[in-house]
């Protein structure tokens, strides 16, 4: 049975200059949470809130502990962009970055950690041909960092309380209540998962115990406008 806090957190949350970065703060700000939000490099059009303080981090150089004291739970929302010289060579965030954050989680004495991975990392074999082409040649390389993150993540597992959370291709629109959510892999004919859901899904799920050493999928059936071949294929490989 789940245990739910009697408190608002502290939540810090890394890479929250992105889409999803920006939903979890604002989720995570409208569920009475405070939100310290970590950037590669502060916006110039950063969310304001009483609740909410930006700190500039690079996740790939270390030396972490120092943003996470007093901090009682982590989200990771690192990402990396699509265009293509990014995805032929893409930075080891989510390997050489999960590293830095876990070992600056355990010195600042901070357990819990939900980070931002992929349904595609379980199984490929998501989602009609026209968008599995495309979508696995574009972003293998990526989705075996991510594979590797949630091996790093299991060899944690004495130490950090992890959630790897998978969606599907990610995009905008506003929250729902209606988002799918089962174990490993989103179902076979969804393929796409809004970031406001996924950001709901990752904050509720710190203010209990659910989900722990898992890897829970998220999707939505969306309108064709949204999961068409025209739509998803362009984002893909248009940026």
């Amino acid at each position: 049975m789940a245990t739910t806090t009697d408190r608002p957190l502290v939540i810090a949350i890394f890479g929250a200059s992105g889409e999803t970065g920006r939903a979890t703060t604002r989720a995570a700000l409208g569920r009475g949470h405070r939100v310290r939000a970590l950037h590669h490099q502060l916006p110039q059009d950063a969310l304001e809130d009483d609740a909410l303080s930006h700190v500039e981090a690079d996740v790939l150089e270390g030396g972490l502990a120092r943003h996470l004291e007093g901090v009682d739970a982590v989200i990771s929302c690192l990402g990396v962009g699509n265009d293509p010289q990014t995805l032929l060579d893409p930075p080891p965030i989510y390997t050489t970055g999960i590293r830095n954050i876990c070992d600056a989680m355990e010195e600042a004495e901070v357990r819990r950690l939900v980070a931002v991975s992929a349904s595609f990392v379980e199984s490929r074999n998501r989602g009609p041909l026209w968008f599995k082409i495309p979508a696995m040649a574009a972003l293998h390389l990526v989705f075996e960092q991510m594979a590797q993150m949630e091996s790093i993540l299991r060899q944690r597992a004495g130490h950090i309380d992890w959630t790897a959370a998978r969606p599907g291709w990610l995009m905008k629109g506003a929250p729902t209540d209606d988002y799918v959510v089962q174990a490993d892999v989103i179902p076979p004919d969804l393929i796409r998962t809004r970031h406001a859901d996924l950001a709901d899904f990752m904050v509720r799920i710190l203010e209990t115990d659910d989900w722990l050493y898992a890897t829970p999928a998220i999707a939505r059936a969306e309108p064709p406008e949204a999961s068409s071949p025209a739509a998803v294929v362009q984002e893909i490989i248009g940026g």
